[in-house]
């Protein structure tokens, strides 16, 4: 571990002494090094790292990155009670590099490897430990227009991420981050994005380079971004289907191929900030059809002139559960692919028959440091419908309880970025259970508190 600490020192102190670079994007393919060529600087290790010329035009290049994260976690009644006490916590660490090979102005070539472990925690999933893995390898091609448009097509292993992450995500919360294989095709004209793309979900396993598809979800759609339009300044357009050859829900299972078609509109406007969505889910699960919804508003308004800039914000949503149970049909909303810590880290509860009110209080204590407060209260849409986990498995199905109130959460939490290397990270959650919990399992609150260290290069 002292190693492992010296190292991250080292590196460190290297990283700050260096100029500034692009930021760092979290789709890590998007970062853009070409504007390295014109720099004369000598002896700089590290624009070597982002920028090895490979030809004399400059216009092929190597680029090196990575990402180490370090996170302890101390979890009392765990999943409420259910799960064995563990009196010492755990620790995750999550490794990522990557190499972005650029062949001229068209071609190109991005590799990145995965190493997640888990030590200390009993009940670990495929979603906390992957010893070493490929989790992207693609090559794509792209050609711009004239009038600056241009037009990419991308074939491999790669992450999808879109809009505000509520169903298509790289889940950047738990140890592993998510890919695809996928065939995608990416046009930008103007104040237009259009994206297209068909894929096979990546299953995440415990042994090394053994990550492969699965034909047993399947993924396509397309999404629109229009920008810099008149009033809602920005609106995201899409259609996403999914299918899973065999799915469970609390009334329903079977063959699953669901399609979602939403919208999204936000922005910012003198302090103010806005997102709205909405998604509506049609298909079928076994002999069941589907019909399902989820709408969100998040805003917010920032105090610029005020001492620590204090933001207030207000979140709400309401996601669909199954309304009858036994009939001939399914309300239960399904998110897909989400951020797994969709409601803070400790990630205890997913976005499916769900009602969610949820303030929050941000202050920046200085340029580099940040304290947000949330309060989040959740109650279940349905009472003939259960819980769900954040990808979907069952928690607690319906049962008998009538009770609506899921609990509240109360979360708080610290961050403090330097600079676009480092990032640090203290957190505390507290969970009280509801009455349908107490009902249901063992129904105990939920003690969560983490620390976080990450670096970017």
């Amino acid at each position: 571990m002292k190693k492992i600490l010296l190292f991250l020192a080292f590196i460190s102190c290297l990283c700050l002494s260096a100029q500034q670079y692009p930021e760092f994007k979290s789709l890590r393919f998007d970062e853009d090094y070409r504007v390295l060529a014109t720099d004369t600087t000598k002896g700089n290790w590290y624009k070597a790292i982002k920028y090895t010329p490979l030809s004399a035009s400059g216009n092929s290049y190597i680029s090196f990155g990575g990402d180490i994260r370090y996170q302890y976690f101390y979890v009392k009644n765990e999943n409420w009670g259910d799960d064995p006490k563990d009196p010492d916590g755990y620790v995750l660490t999550r490794w990522l590099f990557h190499t972005d090979t650029h062949f001229g102005t068209h071609f190109r070539a991005f590799v990145q490897v995965q190493s997640s472990t888990a030590d200390g925690k009993e009940n670990t999933s495929p979603v906390d430990l992957n010893p070493l893995d490929l989790h992207q390898a693609f090559a794509e091609y792209s050609t711009s227009f004239k009038d600056a448009g241009n037009i990419s097509f991308r074939l491999g292993r790669q992450e999808l991420s879109y809009g505000s992450q509520r169903l298509v995500s790289v889940r950047e919360g738990p140890n592993n981050r998510q890919a695809f294989d996928a065939a995608k095709m990416m046009l930008h004209y103007k104040n237009t994005k259009a994206d297209f793309f068909y894929s096979n979900y990546v299953i995440t396993k415990k042994d090394i380079f053994d990550d492969k598809f699965t034909y047993d979800r399947k993924f396509w759609g397309s999404y629109l971004t229009l920008s810099n339009l008149p009033v809602i300044t920005n609106l995201d357009l899409y259609y996403l289907g999914y299918k899973r050859s065999h799915a469970t829900f609390d009334d329903a299972q079977g063959r699953e191929t669901r399609h979602s078609a939403g919208a999204r509109t936000w922005g910012k406007y003198n302090g103010w900030r806005y997102d709205a969505e909405a998604v509506y889910q049609f298909g079928k699960v076994g002999q069941k059809n589907i019909s399902a919804y989820t709408a969100s508003i998040n805003g917010g308004y920032e105090f610029t002139k005020v001492w620590l800039k204090p933001e207030i914000g207000l979140k709400t949503e309401v996601i669909s559960g199954d309304h009858i149970a036994g009939d001939k049909s399914l309300q239960t909303f399904n998110p897909l692919f989400p951020r797994g810590a969709y409601f803070g880290l400790a990630s205890v509860i997913g976005p499916s028959n769900l009602i969610d009110i949820h303030p929050s209080l941000n202050f920046e204590l200085s340029k580099s440091i940040e304290w947000v407060i949330d309060y989040d209260m959740f109650w279940r849409y349905s009472i003939q419908d259960g819980i769900y986990a954040p990808n979907v498995s069952m928690i607690y199905p319906a049962g008998s309880s009538n009770a609506q109130k899921i609990g509240r959460q109360l979360e708080s939490e610290i961050v403090f970025q330097p600079n676009q290397y480092l990032y640090f990270r203290a957190e505390f959650t507290w969970f009280q259970a509801g009455d349908y919990l107490k009902v249901s399992g063992t129904g105990k609150d939920i003690i969560f508190a983490g620390i976080t260290t990450q670096l970017k290069f």
